[in-house]
């Protein structure tokens, strides 16, 4: 049987830092779609912790890549909104790596699912920074509000895990031992969003044609 490929492009969150590999979101979503009889790779990622849009697209340029992929996420941004950069440029470098996804997956948006940046204002470590929260929480809103913007315009999925990204506030089992990024627990709530988006797509390339 052909198995799908799967490709996952962003930070941190994407690398799983401060989990095992295989609780890394992208590896549990492997495990989930083949629960479910889909055939597919372990996923080839590109992500490193502190990325930002510029630096993810620079590892791009360096990186190998076997496209078509039947699957590409993207979920970028987090560290463009801690370092105070400008939201236009953010908006302007995501449009272009969106586009990059797109074409890494065959030219066909519907294998591009973009997850939306998690709140780390939520997190122990968020809360013990001294930031204005309140202020964090509007930033990344007005973040996601602009990449969600050039994903629907693209015909690409969005999936937005932020809410539930929130819920770490007031509860400690969401966050790993670092206090700052999700814990296995997190990731597995954030596959139960990507998981059907992922299983619907994947599932159309088996389906009987007429």
């Amino acid at each position: 049987m052909r198995t799908s490929r799967f490709l996952a492009l962003g930070d941190s969150y994407t690398i799983g830092e401060a989990v095992d590999a295989r609780a890394r979101w992208p590896m549990q979503l492997v495990a989930r779609l083949r629960e479910r009889d889909i055939a597919i790779d372990d996923p080839q990622i590109i992500a490193v912790t502190g990325w930002t849009t510029d630096e993810l697209a620079a590892a791009m340029d360096h990186a190998q890549f076997d496209p078509p992929y039947a699957l590409v996420s993207l979920l970028i941004g987090v560290n463009n909104q801690y370092r105070g950069r400008d939201l236009r440029q953010y908006a302007q470098q995501f449009d272009a790596l969106l586009r990059r996804a797109i074409d890494l997956a065959g030219n066909d948006p519907t294998r591009v699912l973009v997850v939306s940046i998690p709140d780390w204002g939520a997190t122990p470590f968020g809360h013990a920074s001294g930031r204005d929260l309140a202020g964090v929480s509007a930033q990344i809103d007005a973040f996601n509000a602009a990449a969600r913007e050039h994903v629907i315009q693209r015909g690409a999925y969005w999936i937005d895990i932020t809410p539930i990204s929130r819920d770490a506030a007031h509860d400690p089992a969401l966050t790993a031992p670092d206090g700052l990024h999700p814990s296995a627990a997190m990731y597995a709530r954030w596959v139960d969003l990507i998981a059907p988006v992922a299983q619907r797509r994947l599932a159309a390339d088996t389906a009987p044609r007429r």
